[in-house]
């Protein structure tokens, strides 16, 4: 990349804004120019940017351009992030941009700016970050001024993803309960795509089984029938996983059918209100934009807590309380989503913990992706809300150390449970008589280590 040798005086707060890992420090004494910096309020630093933006779209055709040293970007805006908006002193300001690339990939972008309210203009434009991973840090001298350093084998894996690709052993463990009569189990065999190729290792169950499929989303279900006696029994299923990022993605299909509601996926009414406030005026600023407020809105309002009706994927109940787990956080969107018009879907299957290479995992994990220019965006909105500094990766990729089981919601399968269509298929589905059961499920894994040399 090109970065400019500029040097700034910078105020400390303004590089607090744009990295968390630096702590403010008190009592810093302004200079003179600082004393009489004129009144810019950040409304006046937004439109500013806004503006310079829109003139550079109009020249690049459509497109705001960066040239690298590898390529030329052309980027569409995606947020201001209005909470790094800063006054520098007398006609300087700073701004913090993040911009999409029409390959996928959202660039954080720095701007300085000189002028006066309504007339200001671009001094230096810089890349930050590359899907939320930083370019660049910043370093204060002895004399108090501020210079760039450019962040140099940056390791992904510390903030909880694996970039690139993946390779892993799974295995998923099933004990059956205490059984006083017939019983049926389904559980999600995960297929393999573009993104990850599944092995079927070994299969042991206690009893026959058969394979069902899913039409409307393309799922492979296991299906098995149980006796009494079979009550304590094990069922182990051990996959060889290879897996790389996920990133935005064509495909032929039409994603009109993931406009349409589920059964606890309202779309319209409130949810209509509510996708049409949150985007407002963005309305007008193309569908990523669009997606990206709602994104934001839940990462913003939204608490992870797994406590009350957690679990569910309930669109209203996540509306209401503003918790939940993975399955509130997406379902919300996904209802929003639809209702303002974009295409969105749900899909559930495991994280592999990335900073060790064996051992168990703390149960299964969903996400979404949303349809936008053209492609298939994947978002992981709980993970953002977790890890804020992964609010911009989460935005158009999910990461490689990730297993997917199955897709979409209110799943219809013949023979199929009497209580009908299954929410969302990541844990056994099981019925023991009329009355469902919730047998104990383990999942483990064991990295390849080979990949990962390799990787490094």
């Amino acid at each position: 990349m090109k970065y400019p040798r500029f040097i700034y005086f910078l105020p400390l707060f303004v590089i607090v804004a744009c990295n968390n890992g630096i702590k403010q420090k008190e009592n810093i004494k302004p200079g003179k120019a600082d004393i009489k910096a004129p009144s810019v309020v950040t409304a006046d630093i937004e439109a500013g940017i806004r503006a310079n933006i829109a003139s550079k779209v109009e020249e690049g055709g459509g497109y705001f351009t960066i040239e690298t040293e590898e390529k030329i970007l052309q980027l569409e805006l995606v947020r201001v992030h209005t909470e790094y908006l800063s006054n520098l002193g007398p006609q300087r300001h700073f701004a913090c941009v993040d911009l999409a690339d029409i390959n996928g990939d959202v660039y954080d972008v720095d701007f300085f700016l000189k002028g006066d309210p309504g007339s200001m203009t671009v001094t230096e434009t810089t890349l930050h970050k590359l899907n939320g991973k930083p370019l660049y840090t910043w370093k204060q001298r002895k004399d108090k001024t501020w210079y760039r350093v450019p962040v140099e084998n940056a390791s992904s894996d510390l903030l909880g993803i694996i970039e690139g690709e993946d390779s892993f052993i799974f295995n998923y463990e099933v004990t059956l309960p205490e059984m006083k009569e017939a019983a049926k189990m389904w559980i999600p065999v995960p297929q393999s795509d573009r993104f990850q190729n599944i092995e079927l290792v070994s299969l042991q169950t206690p009893v026959p089984h058969q394979m069902l499929e899913e039409k409307t989303n393309g799922n492979t279900i296991l299906f098995m029938e149980f006796s009494p006696e079979h009550s304590g029994k094990k069922i182990q299923i051990q996959y060889d996983v290879q897996r790389i990022e996920k990133k935005p993605y064509e495909e032929d299909s039409s994603p009109a059918p993931y406009l349409n509601a589920n059964i606890l996926m309202p779309v319209g009414d409130r949810f209509q209100v509510l996708a049409d406030s949150i985007i407002g005026a963005k309305r007008t600023g193309g569908t990523i934009m669009q997606a990206r407020a709602l994104y934001d809105y839940i990462i913003d309002n939204m608490r992870y807590m797994k406590a009350g009706k957690y679990g569910t994927g309930d669109a209203v109940y996540a509306c209401d309380a503003l918790t939940g787990n993975c399955t509130e956080f997406h379902s919300l969107f996904i209802s929003l989503a639809r209702s303002a018009g974009i295409p969105a879907r749900f899909a559930v299957g495991a994280s592999i913990p990335s900073d060790r290479d064996e051992g168990g995992i703390d149960g299964y994990h969903c996400w979404a992706e949303f349809y936008a220019e053209g492609k298939w965006w994947p978002v992981d909105i709980s993970e953002a809300n977790k890890y804020t500094a992964l609010a911009t990766y989460y935005f158009g990729r999910h990461p490689a150390n990730r297993i997917e089981f199955s897709r979409g919601r209110d799943l219809q399968i013949d023979p199929g449970p009497k209580a009908g269509a299954i929410n969302f298929l990541a844990y056994p589905v099981m019925e023991v008589g009329n009355s469902p059961a919730f047998p104990v499920t383990f999942f483990s894994f064991q990295r390849n280590m080979e990949t990962k040399n390799a990787s490094i």
